[in-house]
């Protein structure tokens, strides 16, 4: 009896909290701190938000962010968020703008329907419950694709596969867009802390917007594209096209206005200009008119931009701790930079990166430098053995001898006795011994990563001497090995300069000193930046990296979110 008692009065409660339901709407606590606005067109809006593909929008796939806008609206109760009215809110109109501007921040802004919110606002007046509803999801769904990519950017990089976490920075965009973008009183500065907090990054941007002008005036001047030249053109020379070289060298400031040509004479004030042209191009900057120089200028400055918005894509990839990091290889350059803890630069030293040919691509990455080895061994991959090593040792046993390396087995143990055969396949080990004509050279500074890529010294000193630095199996050599250890380990117990270089030159073989505090490091791939002298320097694509996201930009959202974990290569690096 008593159970039945209990029943009744259960079923009763519950049908009163279904009057009170009806009554009240079922309204659930309402998830967002942003002004109260109306729930009217809810009916409208359910539908939209529940579907993959939406006609309206200029992309109808929105991916991914289709259960994202399902919970913005939920957290709200089907409140709409961009109108009031029947007019944009403030916030809308900020949006709005800042979605035609896109371009100027290396973005599409068709990715954000920036040709049709003009229709849209003009559909509001008509005070149609459909154009309101659709305006709202619409702008919300832009809001969302905007602030992510500009927080994450646009592809994954792991779809390269590039060892960069940026999803560790990503936003609950729901939350974000619902509490702080939909009643904003400052939308560029909401955007400006969406962003990078990098100089390098806003510099880069600022280029950007500068680029983008000068390729509008290449392109509105009708300009042609400078003859090539049979050899380079000294001082003195003549150059059919001098005028055209001198308008081409003022376009981007390496010559000053005012400049004469001098008719067909390549002068000294050209030359000059040449010279300023390709100290910001990675050529060989000997103020000649070469076919390499010429060609260089007759890349149209669009893609100097498109160059530009590639360089902010990947700076957006980088996770908080590597925003600001100690230490950057950027690869296209071959320099590495290192800054002090308030990031202010403290020097720039050449490196020589992978090289193309080959597949021995240096990958972009970011790590923890944790240690380094004096005197380090140098491992030999087994790729290298059998590419390199195998014939000279079927042919001449003692080989690997002569040339100062050692065979060991899987414990480290020098072994005396072995057959070319157990080399070739694997059965014991080869390694360079330590001293001043290892390939790793004296020092090697470790952040273990899947690559199995770090940077270290080296015999080959001449190879920075060169302007184009892709000489090695992958690893990053290091111009100033022994400044750099210094620098490293400023700060932890009495290690200068002087005896770097003694743990370098007579200290014990594989001495291994780790780091009191790991540094950031990011292995960086920008073809475009913004230089120490404030000028904008671009160099060539040599890995191909830009073409390959371009490739997938131009085919506009939804755009490729994850590819799989990042693979390791075969080890063959050095």
């Amino acid at each position: 009896m008593i159970l039945g008692r209990s029943v009744r009065v259960g079923a009763v409660t519950v049908c009163g909290l279904a009057v009170l339901m009806a009554v009240d709407g079922c309204k659930r606590h309402r998830k967002t701190r942003s002004k109260p606005n109306t729930d009217a067109y809810s009916q409208k809006i359910d539908p939209l938000v529940k579907s993959n593909k939406l006609a309206f929008l200029k992309i109808p796939d929105i991916g991914s962010y289709q259960p994202l806008v399902q919970t913005f609206y939920d957290d709200r109760n089907e409140e709409i968020a961009w109108t009031r009215d029947g007019k944009p809110t403030d916030s809308a109109v900020a949006f709005t703008k800042a979605f035609q501007d896109a371009a100027k921040k290396g973005l599409n802004p068709e990715d954000y329907d920036a040709s049709r919110w003009a229709a849209r606002v003009q559909a509001l007046g008509k005070n149609s419950d459909d154009a309101i509803a659709e305006y709202d999801v619409a702008m919300t769904i832009s809001v969302m694709r905007y602030i992510s990519d500009l927080r994450i950017g646009r592809v994954n990089p792991q779809h390269f596969n590039f060892d960069i976490n940026a999803q560790e920075k990503k936003y609950d965009l729901p939350e974000f867009v619902s509490d702080n973008a939909v009643d904003g009183d400052d939308v560029p500065k909401l955007i400006a802390t969406v962003e990078p907090d990098n100089d390098q990054y806003r510099a880069t941007e600022n280029a950007l917007a500068k680029y983008l002008e000068l390729a509008k005036q290449q392109e509105t001047g009708g300009a042609q594209a400078l003859p090539d030249v049979p050899k380079a053109v000294s001082v003195g020379g003549s150059y059919a096209a001098a005028d055209a070289l001198a308008a081409r060298l003022k376009l981007e400031g390496d010559l000053e206005d005012g400049g004469a040509a001098g008719g067909a004479t390549f002068t000294k004030e050209l030359s000059d200009g040449v010279k300023n042209y390709q100290m910001r191009h990675g050529i060989t900057p000997d103020g000649k008119l070469s076919t390499q120089t010429i060609a260089s200028m007759n890349v149209p400055l669009a893609q100097r931009a498109l160059q530009l918005s590639s360089s902010l894509e990947r700076w957006r990839w980088l996770p908080g701790d590597y925003i600001k990091p100690r230490l950057m290889v950027n690869l296209p350059e071959f320099v590495l930079r290192g800054y002090d803890p308030d990031h202010k630069l403290d020097f720039t030293m050449k490196v020589v990166v992978g090289k193309v040919v080959g597949e021995h691509e240096t990958p972009v990455f970011t790590h923890m430098m944790k240690y380094l080895i004096f005197r380090p061994y140098w491992n030999v991959p087994m790729s290298i053995v059998k590419k390199e090593l195998a014939a000279h040792i079927e042919g001449n046993i003692g080989y690997l001898a002569a040339k100062n390396f050692e065979v060991t087995n899987n414990k480290g143990e020098v072994q005396t006795g072995y057959t070319a055969k157990q080399v070739i396949q694997g059965g014991v080990m080869v390694r360079e011994k330590p001293g001043p004509k290892n390939s790793l050279g004296l020092v090697k500074f470790m952040f273990p990563n899947e690559y199995d890529i770090y940077l270290h010294s080296t015999p080959a000193t001449e190879l920075f001497n060169r302007t184009r630095r892709d000489f090695s199996h992958g690893c990053v050599r290091v111009q100033k090995p022994d400044e750099l250890a210094a620098w490293v380990l400023q700060g932890q117990g009495d290690w200068d300069l002087d005896k770097v270089q003694d743990a370098m030159n007579n200290g014990k073989d594989n001495n291994q000193v780790n780091l009191k505090t790991p540094l950031p490091i990011v292995i960086f791939y920008l073809t475009g930046i913004v230089g120490e002298d404030g000028k904008v320097d671009f160099f060539d694509d040599i890995y191909k990296y830009d073409e390959k996201m371009q490739e997938i930009l131009k085919k506009g959202p939804p755009y490729p979110e994850y590819k799989e974990p990042v693979k390791p290569k075969n080890g063959d690096t050095v």
